[in-house]
């Protein structure tokens, strides 16, 4: 083993007569160490130095600690989202049945591909209750009967007309928990019924026009009705 090196003991200037005091004074120090031979070169002022800049620091530091939880980060998706592709069968003015729903086995006519790719169609409501409603094409079943929709203006309806108002839910007492009757019923604004009658009033008039088309319309789908399953359209 390399022998270890010998530290050479520090020599203070002014050696301790006992533990806290000094051999020499203060005044003697000053000449003793030539600060009055510094002061005098830089004109009777002691020179002062600027600190030395800090190093930067990072903008975040690294946690010291792992955290108790999975944090779960957002992943960037860089895929833009393709439009939708509509079936070559289905085209404005085409009777869909729709195949799932509240209205389940019922002849809706297709009136308009909206931004999100949904359809927008409608019964129409006055002949077989089926109000203007958007329907993903995968669950419609398009067929041979078409409707003259030129007259039926849908240029205001997109995927902002159907969204809901998010409304704050009020928390119920125990007496209002268990009546029912109070409990506030959800109505339809005037503005969408006026809407409403506007599309049906000019696509009823293109119905009537085609003989039967109203009956056919008004119809439930189902096979054991008689209905010919050439008319379907995939």
């Amino acid at each position: 083993m390399a022998p270890k090196e010998e530290r050479t003991p520090r020599v203070s200037r002014n050696p301790d007569l006992i533990r806290g005091i000094g051999k020499f004074s203060k005044s003697q120090m000053y000449h003793k160490r030539g600060i009055w031979a510094i002061k005098a070169k830089n004109g009777g002022v002691f020179p002062r130095h600027d600190p030395k800049p800090k190093p930067e620091s990072p903008a975040e530091k690294p946690p010291k600690f792992y955290p108790a939880d999975d944090v779960k980060k957002p992943l960037l998706n860089k895929h833009k989202p393709k439009p939708t592709k509509l079936r070559a069968s289905i085209t404005p003015g085409t009777v869909l049945i729709l195949l799932a729903g509240r209205f389940k086995g019922k002849r809706v006519v297709f009136l308009k591909q909206l931004p999100s790719g949904l359809l927008l169609v409608t019964g129409p409501f006055k002949i077989n209750g089926v109000p203007l409603r958007r329907v993903n094409q995968s669950y419609v079943i398009g067929t041979s009967t078409k409707v003259d929709i030129s007259g039926v203006n849908v240029s205001n309806f997109d995927d902002k007309y159907f969204s809901k108002d998010a409304k704050k839910k009020k928390s119920k007492g125990e007496g209002e928990f268990f009546e029912s009757d109070k409990e506030e019923k959800k109505v339809l604004p005037q503005e969408k019924k006026d809407e409403q009658k506007t599309v049906d009033a000019a696509l009823i008039k293109a119905i009537e026009s085609v003989p039967d088309l109203k009956t056919y319309l008004g119809a439930r789908f189902s096979l054991k009705a008689g209905v010919k399953p050439h008319e379907l359209v995939f």
